[in-house]
């Protein structure tokens, strides 16, 4: 398995990097999250990799930082889902966009992804929930201490997954649950 490339950055055409090392070029296919990160080329690049083994190939898929290499490896995992669509929503949206998407089962922000349907995106969403890279994802967006029940009363009260996450970082973490929902209430009326 080779878990890691670095090396000098030889080329680089979307999706697609050329990353030499010691004379060993590696074609990598990257989401474009990755590819906007990259130094220019003739560089040092570093990226972190999954290997697919297929009949007729292998590929390399390259990420910049660790929680995208398990977000598309849990994409994998979803029926009917390959390492082109994984790479797809990864371009299309950030771990933590997909986090909150699957947090709030929107399906509507997975449909404007190239290659995503309607049945795709309630596929991703049904068998993402509560999956640990992304609740930790869309956890972090919180204060730390904010207990989730904030977060599900603003929903409920129909406030998008943008707003809400928006007004819980404006809290104190140390508030009491029903003070919490007063005050982000109090806030996102203000704006």
């Amino acid at each position: 398995m080779i878990g890691r490339v670095a090396g000098i950055l030889a080329a680089k055409q979307p999706p697609q990097v050329l990353v030499d090392v010691n004379g060993v070029g590696y074609e990598i296919d990257v989401p474009m999250s990755t590819f906007y990160n990259l130094p220019g080329v003739g560089e040092k690049v570093s990226l972190l990799t999954h290997l697919a083994v297929r009949e007729d190939a292998h590929l390399l898929y390259g990420f910049g930082s660790e929680i995208e290499r398990v977000a598309f490896r849990e994409l994998l995992k979803v029926s009917g889902i390959g390492a082109k669509t994984a790479l797809a929503v990864l371009s299309g949206l950030s771990v933590n966009d997909l986090s909150a998407a699957i947090a709030a089962q929107e399906t509507g922000r997975l449909v404007k992804i190239p290659g995503i349907g309607k049945k795709t995106a309630e596929r991703l969403l049904l068998e993402l929930k509560g999956k640990p890279v992304f609740a930790g994802a869309i956890a972090g967006a919180a204060p730390v201490g904010m207990s989730d029940d904030v977060r599900q009363a603003l929903l409920a009260l129909g406030y998008n997954e943008r707003e809400t996450a928006e007004a819980l970082r404006q809290l104190p973490p140390d508030l009491p649950v029903g003070e919490a929902i007063r005050q982000a209430l109090r806030g996102l009326s203000k704006g």
